[in-house]
């Protein structure tokens, strides 16, 4: 409750894990709030109190939207509300080396969570970044292996026993697999059943979460104390769950030859008492009464295959899975990364206990493969999750079954639905751009989705026409148009921002005449002053007081517009825009005619003139001819997955 107090009324955007916001960052949506300082002090504090309350949630995604926000309070200069200012970092206040400081935060936050330095580079190569360059390859790698290092320093620090429970475990979090890993021919049919289920069960897993946030969001909608009766609901279930299900498991005898206590009482351990007689203890306890990492530990350890019962395993995995659903979409920060990895050693672990000696693989193996295969079912990341898995197990020996096991639950989950990043950004309102233009925007050209009216300015304009175009508009760009007697006849310019013309607006540095500057315009003005605002509270067209006089007076716009934007001509297909407006990283994209008799531009593409939504609303006949891929829309799997809601 502590954790969903301080980010309903605290901070809102740090609710959830906030992959999801950097991945749209990262391709150009920059949402408001989402890397402030006060965000990522709440994504810690919450974060930290989220997990430790035993609620089914993961570090990992706060982790990363941890490393985002730092990355980008670094670009931008520091604070300057709380007055944590560098003026070295000013040389960061760009879009592109900001964005390539939050790719690799967001890397060096899944190097910190998993103790996986590549495993973070390549979690953000290929999960979050949508531009990708060499250059930004060694800085995101050399991130990593800072983070390794100072991780490593930490641990052994606290291995010197000042840290106390600290001080457990090394820079390997699973190392707990057996040194020889055998495998044979016979064993891969069950490999193979199990990355098919898995990639069932994942995409049922996005199929079910993405319900359970639609119902999240007409609750939230009500206010923030329904948000925080949902939470308390769900923890109080929560709780239900952990203290009541371990009483349907029956006490066990301590196995013989531990390295540990059985029962470990008073203290953290792997055999949990819970009301069994001396020497006995409780599986599924054990389960319940770890924390997330010891659990999954447990799971993987090898030479384990009579430590769990087939009942509290199943039990377990269908409490984990229901579970881990159920508490995401609460306002408070969570992950999804940690839940998931659980919820699959369970299933894995359960498949090896029902092959028995069908297969001759040990149940911890199959327990890293049934992670394996959940999180391909469900995140669809292959190669980063591959490597993240052996550098937590540390034993190569488990790359190819594991490399099979993610190809398999990917492909299969891949007919069904997208992936649970891109439903929640879907969600989430953020006009995300995909990769790929869809077949029906071949259909089309630019000047098909260009929608008015379409607002300018002349190269010399008048104060109170700016004044009331920002104050009418929600525009952000403005094409500049030269007319008579300027130029001979009306020409494009170039582009302004609205962020320039605030500028320009505040240090009133206006013409009596409508004439161009007889000095230079840019004299007055530095390049801070037009370098991008960082994350606080921006300048808006309200807070500037004219008088009457300077109302009518000019600005020339000439020194301070954008003399080369991208153009288009109004008959260019609207697949081929797209691929130049994402590929370059763009903003506007000004239609020009192809006639010049003709005004100068006839529009200005944006982002949201390239959304889905926005093309049907426009063009409904395109529902019936848009390409679909592969899935299985009508099958009996979906409309058992329909039924269940």
């Amino acid at each position: 409750m502590f954790a969903s107090v301080i980010t309903a009324y605290m901070a809102p955007a740090a609710a959830g894990s906030g992959i999801p916001e950097v991945k749209a960052y990262l391709n150009g949506v920059d949402a408001p709030g989402i890397f402030s300082l006060r965000t990522l002090v709440v994504k810690v504090v919450g974060c930290i109190a989220a997990v430790s309350s035993s609620l089914h949630v993961g570090k990992a995604g706060p982790m990363v939207h941890t490393g985002a926000c730092i990355a980008s309070i670094l670009g931008q200069g520091g604070s300057r509300k709380y007055h944590l200012t560098c003026k070295w970092l000013r040389y960061f206040k760009n879009d592109r080396d900001r964005r390539d400081l939050v790719t690799c935060g967001a890397g060096a936050g899944v190097a910190a969570a998993f103790r996986a330095p590549v495993g973070g580079v390549l979690f953000a190569l290929e999960s979050v970044s949508s531009w990708w360059r060499s250059a930004l390859l060694w800085r995101a790698f050399f991130t990593a292996a800072v983070v390794a290092v100072v991780l490593r320093a930490l641990i052994d620090i606290c291995k010197s026993g000042k840290c106390g429970l600290f001080g457990k475990g090394g820079l390997i979090m699973f190392d707990v697999t057996s040194d020889t890993v055998a495998y044979h021919l016979v064993d891969l049919p069950p490999v193979i059943l199990l990355g098919i289920i898995g990639g069932i069960l994942g995409s049922f897993y996005n199929f079910l979460l993405e319900k359970v946030l639609r119902i999240y969001n007409l609750i939230n909608e009500k206010g923030t104390g329904y948000k925080l009766l949902l939470a308390a609901t769900i923890s109080i279930f929560t709780s239900c769950c952990l203290f009541g299900l371990p009483w349907l498991a029956s006490c066990r005898s301590c196995p013989a030859d531990l390295s540990e206590d059985c029962p470990s009482i008073g203290r953290s351990g792997n055999f949990k008492k819970f009301q069994c007689p001396p020497d006995q203890y409780n599986d599924l306890a054990s389960l319940f009464f770890n924390t997330n990492d010891d659990t999954i530990r447990n799971l993987y350890s090898a030479g384990t295959d009579a430590v769990f019962q087939k009942s509290s395993i199943l039990l377990f995995f269908v409490t984990s899975y229901f579970l881990g659903i159920m508490s995401y979409g609460l306002v408070a920060p969570s992950g999804l990364f940690v839940p998931v990895i659980l919820t699959g050693a369970t299933y894995g672990r359960l498949v090896g206990i029902l092959m028995g000696k069908h297969s001759t693989l040990d149940h911890g193996l199959f327990a890293v493969l049934g992670s394996a295969s959940l999180l391909g079912g469900s995140m669809r990341m292959t190669v980063s999750v591959c490597v993240i898995l052996l550098e937590l197990t540390n034993n190569l020996l488990l790359l190819p079954l594991v490399m099979l096991v993610l190809l398999i639950s990917k492909t299969v989950a891949d007919t069904f639905n997208a992936n649970i990043y891109d439903l929640i950004v879907k969600l989430k309102g953020l006009p995300y751009l995909e990769a790929h233009a869809e077949p029906y925007m071949r259909q089309l050209t630019v000047s098909d989705v260009v929608t008015g009216p379409l607002q300018t300015f002349h190269g010399v304009e008048k104060v109170g026409n700016i004044v009331h175009v920002l104050k009418t508009t929600g525009h952000h760009g403005f094409p500049v148009i030269d007319e008579p007697p300027f130029s001979d006849s009306p020409v494009l310019f170039g582009l302004i921002l609205r962020a320039h013309l605030l500028v320009l607006l505040k240090k009133k540095e206006f013409l009596h005449t409508c004439a161009l500057s007889s000095f230079d315009a840019s004299k007055p003005f530095s390049a801070d002053d037009f370098a991008k605002r960082g994350s606080g509270k921006h300048d808006s067209i309200d807070d500037i007081e004219l008088t009457v006089e300077e109302m009518e007076m000019y600005i020339d716009l000439h020194p301070f517009t954008n003399t080369s934007p991208y153009t288009v001509v109004e008959t260019m297909s609207l697949a081929k825009a797209l691929i130049l407006f994402r590929e370059v990283g763009l903003r506007h994209l000004l239609v020009v005619p192809k006639s010049s008799s003709r005004a100068p531009v006839v529009g200005i593409l944006t982002r949201h003139d390239f959304m889905p939504e926005h093309i049907l609303g426009l063009h409904p006949f395109l529902l019936k001819s848009r390409w679909k891929r592969l899935r299985f829309g009508k099958s009996t799997i979906i409309k058992f997955f329909s039924s269940l809601c």
